[in-house]
C-alpha cells in the first residue's frame, strides 16, 4: 500500500488535473467550493473522478462531509485502509484480556 504522503500527492494530482491547475496549487485546507470554485455538480463529478482512480465507492451520504481537499484526502486514506478481520479482532482481544488478568 502507498504511503500517505504519496497517496495524498495522488489526490492532489487527481484533483490539479480535474481543476487544470498545477498540483502545488491545489493543497488539503482550500475549501472544494470558496477556494477552488466547485459548484456541487463538478464536486460530484471530481469525486467521481477519484472514485474512478482509487476504485472505491463514496456513498451519498458521505459526500457532505467532504467540504476541503485535506477532508478528500483523509476520507480515501480511511476507504484504502484494510479492515481487520474478525481473527485479528479476537485475537487482539484475547491479548487485551490476558493482560488485565496477569
Amino acid at each position: 500500500m502507498a504511503s500517505q504522503a504519496a497517496l495524498a500527492d495522488r489526490i492532489r494530482t487527481e484533483l490539479a488535473q480535474y481543476l487544470k491547475k498545477d498540483m502545488e496549487s491545489v493543497l488539503p485546507q482550500h475549501s472544494l467550493r470558496e477556494d477552488l470554485g466547485l459548484d456541487s455538480m463538478a464536486t460530484i463529478e471530481l469525486l467521481f473522478k477519484i472514485e474512478e482512480a482509487f476504485d472505491i465507492q463514496i456513498p451519498d451520504r458521505d459526500l457532505q462531509t467532504l467540504a476541503t481537499v485535506g477532508q478528500v484526502i483523509a476520507y480515501v486514506q480511511r476507504r484504502l485502509r484494510p479492515a481487520p478481520s474478525r481473527q485479528t479482532a479476537r485475537l487482539a482481544a484475547r491479548r487485551q484480556h490476558t493482560k488485565r488478568r496477569g
